[in-house]
């Protein structure tokens, strides 16, 4: 059975990102339908999959990180315009059997994602 989980590293703090908000959403053309929105468990992840079986479809989805709003809660002094806000991360479930992993590896001036397992 498929299933989508992510997963947030603060590099900057060294630990996991707890209490980020994600949005996930589904993309069919141009319209975009938020599915859900999560925040992640102190361990920097979701409680559940974001998807999972026949929930999982093929198809192009985004990830929103709320990056910013989580680095203001962590006490980052961010400009009024930060370099990082939300981060979006667009991408392509091909196969509905398969496990989709999106990790993030967040901090205020940078980031960085790959195919997890």
């Amino acid at each position: 059975m498929g299933r989508l989980t992510t997963h947030v590293l603060d590099t900057a703090r060294g630990k996991p990102a707890a209490h980020l908000e994600i949005d996930l959403i589904r993309i069919k053309g141009d319209t975009q339908t938020v599915l859900k929105t999560v925040v992640t468990n102190a361990d920097g992840r979701c409680d559940a999959p974001l998807l999972e079986g026949d929930a999982l479809a093929r198809g192009r989805y985004a990830l929103v990180f709320h990056a910013a709003s989580y680095l203001r809660e962590m006490g980052d002094d961010l400009p009024e315009f930060p370099f990082l806000d939300d981060i979006v991360i667009a991408f392509g479930i091909d196969r509905d059997d398969q496990h989709y992993h999106v990790p993030l590896l967040l901090s205020a001036y940078g980031y960085s994602t790959y195919r997890g397992s």
